[in-house]
């Protein structure tokens, strides 16, 4: 007998399981499919830093997750961007903007145990795992077959709604016949917490070069969370780099703005591959988070924009008669449009502008850098950064709480 479902999330990362905590507040029924086994985090959950919004940091809130972190976030209240060999800097303060803080910084593991502890006290959500999607079948009165495949073999289950937040090699849209563009920026992107003479005060550097993006994020307990792009061609001998070399090139990107750097933790690396999909929707399906589209890190908007398309898509399912109508998920697309559209742009055409060393582009971007601080361009950058573009979900603006 197959079980049935209002809506089936195939994922169990940051995005599938944000939305199924937000679907249980209005009731639905929601059947959970998760790769990773009961007491073990899937791999997105390490110890990367994830940059929250101010949206993003109003909506967890809303669902319970933000009050189960296990150590205080570090709040951004000042950004400040520059770019290696050009003059001019953008620096933005929170106060100027009667705001406490632009977003918090979050450690992915933190994170996923708050996601896991919120997840265990769910009263509509059935958990699938260790389990993989295998194939999707037909419609058939008004339920979309769902087949996964367990340490028991295959089972089928009915959806009224299939969800797709698999990540950015997505089984869910490969079935779903959805075509991909696709980017490598040829670089790739290492992650590590770092010790700085001076603690963090909130600000959070980003220094752009010709290799890529470095930044220092302020974390909540007097360490950094550091970035550092770097030409792929460069990865393993980044990689092969001991403490005090890997500091010491480090210490070049940023410069002295934090002090002398003076531990670092283990690093990671990441490579920074564009994956855009062509089409959001299916019959009875829908694209969300990475599968639907993997963008550069820069500015961390990756993770906020797909919680963004999660938490509108609940919003609509709230009251909905049929969750998988084709009207319904047509006014999704429609209302993901233009917050999609511009977040991808800006991080995409940044990555791209920042990282030419042509130098002839170096005017250019000097004029863009002081552009940037004038009013007008601030407060659009601003509004970005914190997840406040198109039409914002309620909860993300701090409503329905």
């Amino acid at each position: 007998m197959s079980e049935r479902h209002d809506v089936v999330i195939v994922g169990g990362g940051l995005v599938g399981a944000s939305l199924a905590i937000a679907l249980d507040r209005a009731g639905r029924d929601v059947g959970l499919v998760e790769a990773a086994p009961a007491g073990a985090l899937p791999p997105v959950f390490d110890q990367r830093n994830l940059s929250f919004g101010a949206a993003t940091v109003n909506a967890l809130t809303a669902l319970g997750v933000m009050q189960l972190l296990g150590a205080a976030p570090g709040p951004i209240t000042r950004i400040q961007v520059t770019r290696a060999g050009d003059f001019g800097r953008v620096q933005m303060d929170a106060a100027e903007y009667q705001r406490p803080w632009f977003g918090q910084v979050v450690v992915a593991r933190d994170f996923g145990q708050a996601l896991e502890a919120r997840l265990q006290g769910l009263q509509h959500l059935t958990r699938y795992r260790p389990a993989r999607f295998v194939r999707l079948g037909a419609v058939e009165d008004g339920y979309r077959q769902v087949v996964i495949a367990d340490d028991s073999g295959e089972r089928c289950l009915l959806a009224r709604l299939v969800v797709g937040a698999d990540g950015t090699r997505s089984g869910v849209r490969d079935a779903l016949g959805i075509e991909v563009d696709e980017h490598d920026f040829q670089q790739n992107l290492f992650v590590a917490r770092v010790r700085a003479a001076r603690a963090p005060d909130g600000t959070a550097y980003e220094r752009f070069t010709d290799t890529g993006p470095t930044a220092l994020l302020p974390r909540g307990d007097r360490h950094f969370g550091a970035v550092h792009g770097v030409a792929r061609d460069q990865a393993d001998a980044v990689m092969a780099l001991d403490d005090a070399a890997w500091l010491a090139r480090l210490q070049r990107a940023i410069g002295w703005r934090a002090g002398r750097l003076l531990e670092s933790g283990p690093r990671s690396a990441y490579p920074l591959v564009q994956v855009l999909a062509r089409g959001l929707v299916g019959e009875r399906a829908v694209l969300l988070g990475n599968a639907a589209q993997t963008i550069h890190p820069l500015g961390a908007q990756g993770f906020n924009l797909g919680l963004r398309d999660a938490l509108t898509l609940a919003e609509l399912l709230e009251t909905a008669a049929d969750p998988g109508s084709d009207a319904l998920l047509q006014t999704h697309v429609a209302r993901r449009e233009e917050d999609r559209r511009q977040t991808i742009a800006f991080s995409g055409g940044l990555a791209r502008l920042t990282s030419n060393p042509a130098p002839l582009l170096r005017p250019l971007r000097s004029l863009g850098l002081i552009a940037a601080q004038a009013t007008s361009m601030q407060s659009m950058l601003v509004g970005g950064a914190m997840g406040f573009r198109g039409e914002v979900p309620a909860l993300c603006r701090g409503v329905g709480a």
